[in-house]
């Protein structure tokens, strides 16, 4: 099959990277999220073990970090999905030759050696979930050596898929109660329970389609399930991370305020949702993925950063 190549192929480098992340890894969009992701989850280590925040420099080590491994993730897929890419999406940047797959893996491999200098300086032994974080991203791009199987078994392939998220946030975590013992804070399980059932918030709300947006060759959860049936599923999803949200809210000391907080955002997600499910449009369906990414940012930075504001009321 011949590839159109992309308009803009021709270009620098500087403006064909600036096109691949707009499209493919936005800077911005992504930096901020991954910043709210980050300290939130350092903060909520530091609440529950009773300890003081670490410096900054930790704070933004491991914003950094993170950022490399996400970054690495969409390497990875880009890597997976190169066949499908070239068959089904041939305008995405790595087919269209607007950037080449090289590039983007060898800058990915690059950039773990960063993550090392910046992890090992914050607590050698932090290396340590930072390589079962690898390792887990290696088991996902291989399909965990059974491509055929998971992919027949979609539930089964988000569920593994998304198991990295708390292996994320346990490293994150850890390079704030790790310093200080081998075992992380007595109610740190809910926060990385909530950080999986965040990732499919994210993962499913960024793939339930309107029926004319379907295509040929491209998996969506609409596809798997109708569009109606996604978005109600996507509606519970985004009810069990407000309830892991609110029992997090008890586990810090300021249950009113997260759980409160947390059920006006449910609330919008939820209208979002019964509005697409109404009358399933390309508008309803940009509107669930855009309130997808809101509802996670506002879960962690409540989540992080209301007990801290509870303790400044109640001084």
């Amino acid at each position: 099959m011949q590839i159109a190549r992309h308009p803009k192929a021709g270009a620098g480098l500087a403006e064909r990277l600036w096109i691949y992340q707009a499209e493919r890894f936005p800077l911005f969009k992504t930096g901020l999220l991954l910043l709210v992701f980050s300290a939130a989850s350092i903060s909520i280590s530091a609440h529950l073990g009773g300890r003081p925040l670490p410096g900054w420099p930790v704070f933004a080590s491991v914003w950094a970090v993170t950022f490399i491994l996400f970054f690495q993730m969409r390497a990875c897929d880009e890597w997976k999905d190169l066949e499908d890419d070239r068959t089904y999406r041939p305008e995405r940047p790595i087919p269209s030759g607007l950037i080449s797959l090289r590039f983007v893996i060898i800058t990915a491999i690059a950039a773990a050696g960063l993550a090392l200098l910046l992890a090992g300086n914050i607590y050698p032994l932090l290396l340590l979930p930072l390589a079962l974080v690898w390792v887990w991203l290696a088991l996902m791009t291989a399909e965990f050596f059974a491509p055929k199987w998971l992919k027949a078994r979609p539930l089964i392939y988000l569920v593994t898929h998304m198991a990295i998220m708390p292996l994320i946030d346990l490293f994150i975590t850890a390079a704030e109660w790790l310093p200080h013992g081998n075992s992380p804070p007595a109610g740190l399980w809910l926060f990385l329970a909530l950080s999986f059932t965040n990732g499919c918030v994210l993962e499913i709300g960024r793939k339930i389609w309107a029926p004319d947006s379907e295509r040929e060759g491209v998996e969506t959860y609409s596809g798997l399930w109708g569009a109606k049936r996604a978005a109600y599923i996507w509606c519970g999803i985004c009810a069990a991370a407000w309830l892991l949200l609110s029992a997090l809210g008890w586990a810090v000391g300021a249950p009113l305020l997260i759980s409160g907080l947390g059920f006006i955002a449910l609330a919008i997600a939820t209208i979002t949702a019964l509005r697409f499910i109404r009358a399933p449009s390309r508008a309803g369906e940009k509107a669930i993925e855009n309130i997808a990414g809101l509802w996670v940012f506002i879960c962690y930075a409540v989540a992080g950063f209301a007990p801290a504001l509870a303790n400044w009321v109640a001084a």
